[in-house]
């Protein structure tokens, strides 16, 4: 996978690649049953794979239920807040169409997804991410912190590729944490390779 997202970043690729890469709801890319994403743990390898998995539920998701970028931005994925949102979201959605679960359950999600609906109306509010800019979500200094720094709005003209590099930089990271780590002969490291 990590060759396609470097392909993909890299602009080296041709237009059948750019319509069918991202958004392909086939299969999952994780074949282990759902489980709770905590994103601040991730591995490099996990972290790629749920990023995708997520990236195509959420486009699929927003197409689904004609979602405006009020409700679900097209630059989500630079803000931690709608980020553990949608993965909290999309979590609820396995676990309520999975094939074992009891046939109200959809009807659970639905109820659920009414409020997260307004939870991320929220999210997208104070985040100030827009249909075709973004900026940082604004931080509140508080006593003895220093000032927060200043925010600008930044204009993305192709989200798609916005996405990759946020994906590619965000893999490259971890990596780098990992390899940091496991430099270190104090601590233990497993190889998966």
């Amino acid at each position: 996978m990590a060759e396609s997202l470097a392909e993909w970043a890299s602009g080296d690729h041709d237009d059948a690649f750019r319509e069918s890469s991202l958004d392909d709801l086939d299969g999952p890319l994780t074949p282990e049953p759902p489980h709770p994403i905590n994103w601040n743990r991730l591995s490099a390898d996990d972290a790629e794979a749920e990023w995708i998995e997520l990236n195509r539920w959420v486009n699929w998701l927003r197409r689904t239920y004609g979602l405006s970028a009020s409700v679900v931005p097209p630059f989500w994925h630079r803000h931690p807040e709608l980020v553990w949102e949608l993965s909290a979201l999309h979590l609820h959605w396995l676990g309520a169409y999975d094939p074992d679960q009891h046939g109200s359950a959809p009807l659970g999600w639905h109820r659920d997804f009414a409020d997260a609906r307004q939870r991320l109306r929220d999210w997208v509010a104070v985040s100030g991410t827009r249909l075709e800019r973004d900026r940082p979500t604004r931080q509140t200094a508080w006593p003895g912190e220093p000032p927060a720094g200043t925010v600008e709005d930044v204009v993305i003209g192709d989200r798609d590729e916005d996405f990759v590099q946020f994906v590619v930089d965000d893999v490259a990271r971890r990596r780098e944490a990992e390899a940091t780590i496991c430099a270190r002969p104090d601590l233990f490291c497993v190889d998966d390779g």
